[in-house]
């Protein structure tokens, strides 16, 4: 069994200390990073997208909901998928009140290739209520990399893109995929910070992953109603 080594409280003490420099230098790259981010340039959206939702079918701009952001998270949930991805779901699951996005002219969606006839059920299952549409009958997932034709099948990936508005037009701003969401999410965000991280194989030092008996990462997702207590 792998766990930390054990110390006296000043030993501890200075080995944080020693950390927080390199975190302080880490923060200060993000900082950088996302300024950088901020500088990309911008490709406009010429392409007619139809999306299904609560509403009926709707365009992309109306995804925006009149604000001047679009945060769009690609669900994978494949039309042929009873159920969506556990993964997904599970980062779903985190997304607080939509509130303090909106707040700042931001909308947030779910998109996922399922039919909503799919989507809604789940979604009613899951108990969230942020917006989620389906982009079933467009070429959506496939343009913006989240549905890969890997020799003629048709792969999943999730991802997260987002998008610009200027009255009527809309522009493509960023997009992220599988590791790029890492930091997106609190549940890793907080494990990261934990003796035991995520519980991953791939994770240093070897061995975290089973200590005490801790599951073994990404491999135990579950919904969050089929969780054992």
């Amino acid at each position: 069994m792998s766990l930390p080594e054990i110390v006296s409280r000043e030993e501890w003490r200075a080995a944080r200390e020693a950390l927080l420099a390199k975190e302080k230098a880490a923060t200060r790259a993000r900082d950088a990073l996302n300024a950088e981010r901020r500088r990309l340039p911008m490709v406009q959206i010429d392409k007619e997208y139809v999306f299904e939702g609560g509403d009926g079918k709707v365009s992309l701009l109306d995804l925006f909901e009149g604000r001047h952001q679009l945060v769009v998270y690609h669900f994978m949930f494949a039309p042929e998928w009873d159920a969506g991805c556990r993964s997904c779901s599970a980062f779903l699951d985190q997304i607080g009140h939509l509130a303090h996005l909106r707040a700042r002219g931001t909308s947030f969606a779910a998109v996922s290739r399922a039919p909503y006839t799919k989507i809604l059920p789940f979604k009613a299952r899951m108990g969230w209520t942020l917006p989620w549409y389906s982009s079933y009958v467009c070429d959506f997932n496939l343009d913006f990399d989240v549905t890969l034709d890997v020799e003629g099948e048709l792969v999943e990936r999730p991802g997260l893109s987002c998008f610009l508005r200027d009255r009527d037009r809309v522009f493509h701003t960023y997009s992220t995929y599988e590791r790029g969401l890492d930091g997106l999410g609190s549940t890793t965000s907080l494990l990261d910070l934990t003796a035991l991280g995520r519980q991953e194989e791939w994770e240093e030092p070897k061995g975290r992953a089973t200590a005490l008996g801790a599951p073994a990462g990404s491999e135990r997702i579950r919904y969050h109603d089929e969780y054992e207590e």
